[in-house]
């Protein structure tokens, strides 16, 4: 299937896709569209309008997004191995349970998204804003975390050892059982070192203005 600009708002579509085809959608209507459980491998979605789109159990091996989106979008349980989100507005997405191996996120606007209990080796995010959005538990471990805001999201349980932190913001960020192990903080906005974090921090890489702020708040003063 290859549609252009269609209004496919609010239809079943799972039924209307022939398994084994390459599926391609540019600048279409998908607001509440039902893809529940449908076979979307390799499928492109270019431009397009995603508002409360239901993809839960999907197949989305490989899948390419790009552009568009819409809050609230449905990931549950899906399969995205490989898939690619780049400028696509995902906030409130769900992506409980859905599989995330090697998934990239670019450029994308996630502000409370859910990405806890999803599943796989780990996925990797550049240049996007996931202020409170919730990733409980997630692993981005050794990964390289360029211009993303963590403003006010849960990161409790996270794993970032050995991750480098570049142009990025943690500011009231949830550290509980965050592990930060020989993670490159120098290139981080850490916001205020409360208890939480301080412990969160243990074997981190910070730079001398983020060990003076911790210090202080330890109620230490270098001179």
């Amino acid at each position: 299937m290859d549609v252009e600009g269609e209004d496919l708002s609010h239809s079943a579509l799972a039924e209307r896709l022939a398994p084994g085809e390459v599926h391609v959608f540019r600048g279409c209507d998908l607001t509440g569209a039902d893809l529940r459980g449908a076979d979307l491998g390799g499928a492109r979605f270019e431009s397009c309008v995603l508002e409360t789109a239901d993809f839960r159990k999907a197949d989305l091996d490989g899948a390419v997004f790009s552009g568009g989106g819409g809050m609230g979008v449905r990931f549950d349980d899906a399969d995205l191995v490989d898939a690619s989100f780049t400028d696509v507005d995902l906030a409130s997405a769900r992506f409980g349970g859905a599989l995330l191996s090697d998934v990239t996120f670019t450029g994308c606007r996630m502000i409370g998204a859910s990405l806890t209990a999803s599943r796989g080796t780990g996925f990797k995010v550049g240049k996007s804003n996931l202020t409170m959005a919730n990733l409980g538990g997630c692993s981005l471990r050794g990964e390289l975390i360029e211009g993303v805001r963590f403003d006010d999201a849960d990161l409790s349980g996270c794993d970032f050892t050995g991750a480098t932190f570049s142009d990025s913001r943690l500011r009231g960020a949830k550290l509980l059982r965050t592990v930060f192990a020989k993670a490159d903080l120098r290139g981080a906005d850490l916001g205020e070192p409360d208890d939480a974090k301080l412990r969160a921090l243990a074997g981190a890489i910070v730079n001398p203005a983020q060990a003076a702020a911790i210090l202080a708040a330890r109620g230490i003063t270098v001179l």
